[in-house]
């Protein structure tokens, strides 16, 4: 089973997670932000969430100054925004296998560390 945190180096609340979850050896790690994503990887993650929008970060400073809470967002433009900006993507990214966990709440972050030691 493929093992991958898709993280943000310079994000504490990454840090804090990924201190919690342990990854072993087994475990990829790939920062978003020396590694951008690729299509083909956010296509991936994509089919596993259900939606781009489930990977879109309303939280990320970009989406208020680029005014996007006005806008009327479409799949298309949640792809788009995500690969052109890693800080649209929500993290961490948890791929376990056909498993995925998207976020930083506890529920999230509980759920995949239960997964990922197994």
């Amino acid at each position: 089973m493929r093992k991958i945190i898709y993280y943000l180096s310079t994000c504490s609340t990454c840090a804090r997670i990924l201190k919690d979850l342990k990854p072993g050896p087994d475990v990829e790690l790939h920062d978003i932000k020396t590694k951008p994503l690729t299509a083909k990887e956010l296509e991936a993650m994509q089919e596993l969430a259900g939606s781009y929008e489930a990977l879109f970060s309303r939280k990320a400073m970009k989406y208020k100054e680029m005014g996007l809470a006005s806008q009327l967002l479409e799949e298309a433009d949640y792809r788009r925004l995500i690969l052109e900006e890693y800080t649209f993507l929500k993290r961490p990214v948890i791929l376990l296998g056909k498993q995925i966990f998207v976020g930083n709440t506890a529920p999230v972050v509980t759920a995949a560390q239960a997964a990922m030691h197994l």
